[in-house]
């Protein structure tokens, strides 16, 4: 195998993160080759460089590392099933958004049919695609990762999770957990200033500043998890409660919606009367942990 052949890989779906992909592997000097249903969006990369495979088998027999970037799970399986036999000795790395049960069952039906797989999580824009900025999250077998590592470290900051194929879905869904509750604190937030005539840009540096503060609490919050011990170092259960109290009168007296500070209130009551009230905020962990 001569090196542009270890180079080369096939990216498979090119809507805007499939284009991202493809285009940052041409920046960086591998030979690409690109399919998708619709095959004028391979075009302008074509006009760059790569080679429009005339099917999902050519392009699967094209190169030793294909990447997947589609709709779904199903659509994976509903391409790939076309040619089952160009999977053989192929190694897929499978960016297509799912949850981690999804992650697994693809990577049992690949391996049955002789493909090596990875599951990714994509933790960036397309535009960030090719930079620092951009986390590459990737799971499954360590050996398949470091056999294509160099070739995947252009796409951004690539760390790999483990051996299970469902880690970088799990991640995936985790950030999602947390990056739409910090949107969804601020805009409770922003919406209660509003009938004082704040307006959301004044109030956004002093909620970045929150969340930047917050943010260092985690890793000792996450010693006490890891622990199952939550000694109050900073405040008791108990005391969050009764803010959280004001934080729902507050809303509830100026029209703003409650729904979300109440629900946390009520995780924390049940808490309480479990008997964790002098313990601190991270013990909520036993209560986030139930079905």
């Amino acid at each position: 195998m001569n090196a542009d052949t270890e180079k080369s890989v096939t990216v498979i779906g090119l809507g805007l993160m499939g284009q991202a992909l493809a285009s940052t592997f041409l920046e960086a000097g591998h030979p690409v080759t690109v399919w998708n249903r619709t095959a004028a969006k391979a075009e302008g990369l074509v006009a760059r460089g790569a080679r429009s495979a005339p099917t999902v088998g050519d392009a699967l027999g094209a190169n030793a590392l294909t990447i997947l970037c589609v709709t779904d799970d199903e659509a994976v399986r509903e391409l790939l099933g076309q040619d089952d036999g160009g999977l053989d000795g192929t190694t897929l790395v499978n960016f297509t958004s799912g949850d981690s049960a999804q992650a697994r069952k693809v990577a049992r039906w690949a391996e049955q049919r002789g493909a090596r797989y990875l599951d990714g999580a994509l933790m960036a824009v397309p535009p960030a695609i090719g930079s620092a900025d951009a986390v590459i999250l990737l799971s499954g077998s360590p050996s398949d990762f470091e056999a294509h590592r160099s070739t995947l470290d252009v796409l951004g900051t690539t760390t790999h999770l483990g051996a299970d194929p469902g880690l970088a879905a799990l991640y995936d869904v985790a950030g999602l957990a947390m990056m739409w509750s910090i949107l969804n604190a601020w805009l409770h937030g922003t919406a209660m200033l509003k009938t004082a005539g704040v307006d959301a840009a004044t109030f956004a540096p002093f909620a970045q500043q929150i969340a930047v503060e917050v943010a260092q609490w985690l890793p000792g919050y996450a010693e006490q998890i890891d622990r199952s011990s939550f000694p109050a170092e900073v405040s008791v259960l108990e005391t969050d409660a009764r803010a959280m109290a004001h934080l729902v009168g507050e809303s509830e007296a100026l029209g703003v919606n409650a729904e979300l500070p109440r629900l946390i209130q009520a995780m924390a009551e049940r808490a309480i009367a479990a008997g964790h009230g002098a313990e601190q905020y991270p013990v909520l962990i036993e209560e986030f942990s139930k079905p």
